[in-house]
């Protein structure tokens, strides 16, 4: 019977197809920095119904959520070139569009698409920060941003934690179609292999074993910073009842002290 299987050759792909693992974290990690941004200021504006903006930013969400990543691949490949004909030709500018990288189409689709899905998961997390809690820091003067920056972003943080982790795992895996765009990452490298040895299963499931092992990681580390940031904010939480508790008995410890006085 013929070898069907290479197992060996399993084995053997996974440090090949390594080697471009960088690719793959770099497009990850600066398209999650950068949407995380846009996502934050997508939520905000929504949140605040600031008009035109609100109408544009409800508009950019639903697009990207109704329509294929690799749709949206395909027109960061076509638009980014067009957008620079328009930048050179109203400004003056000679730009050369040839000397445009691919992994810069790869990143302006993948930091959109998580812009508008993290958009929608840290607006529903902001919704649900306590109302109670901004109020109380606007009556001891907080202003707009140190709300925002000490009670709404750490409490919404929590909230929204697991389903950003999600979207991560979602992004790792969305990589492997940035080979449409040019960029040589895991899944291209893995093509290549495959076309030069034709053992396409053995080096997918080599691929597979890859990924699969970077979304286990992840879900580990992502429920290690969800259970730390849980527990802060407990501990945080307790030390504010404390206090509360401390201030509301010290009238009552200061009339104590009048009573016995007096008694004396």
């Amino acid at each position: 019977m013929p070898k069907l299987i290479d197992f060996k050759m399993i084995l053997t792909n996974i440090p090949q197809l390594l080697q471009y693992l960088p690719i793959t974290l770099a497009i990850v990690i600066l398209s999650m920095i950068v949407g995380l941004v846009f996502a934050l200021i997508i939520a905000l504006v929504r949140l605040n119904k600031i008009p035109v903006l609100t109408q544009l930013f409800t508009l950019l969400v639903s697009f990207v959520r109704g329509t294929p990543l690799l749709v949206q691949l395909y027109l960061s490949y076509y638009g980014v070139p067009i957008a620079l004909k328009y930048w050179n030709y109203y400004n003056h500018t000679n730009y050369n569009i040839n000397n445009l990288p691919a992994f810069l189409f790869v990143f302006v689709a993948f930091a959109i698409n998580e812009a508008a899905y993290n958009s929608e998961n840290i607006r529903g997390a902001l919704l649900s920060v306590d109302r109670g809690e901004i109020e109380a820091a606007q009556s001891l003067g907080m202003t707009g941003g140190q709300i925002l920056r000490r009670i709404t972003i750490p409490e919404a943080l929590v909230v929204a934690l697991p389903t950003l982790g999600n979207q991560f795992i979602s992004l790792i895996k969305g990589t492997s179609l940035a080979f449409v765009a040019g960029v040589i990452e895991m899944t291209a490298e893995g093509q290549i292999i495959a076309g030069r040895n034709f053992r396409y299963f053995e080096v997918y499931l080599s691929l597979a074993i890859i990924y699969w092992a970077l979304t286990v990681i992840t879900e580990v580390i992502i429920r290690f910073v969800e259970k730390r940031l849980n527990k802060f904010r407990t501990v945080q939480k307790v030390v504010e009842i404390n206090d509360t508790l401390e201030d509301n008995a010290l009238p009552i410890k200061r009339s104590l002290q009048v009573l016995e006085t007096e008694t004396k």
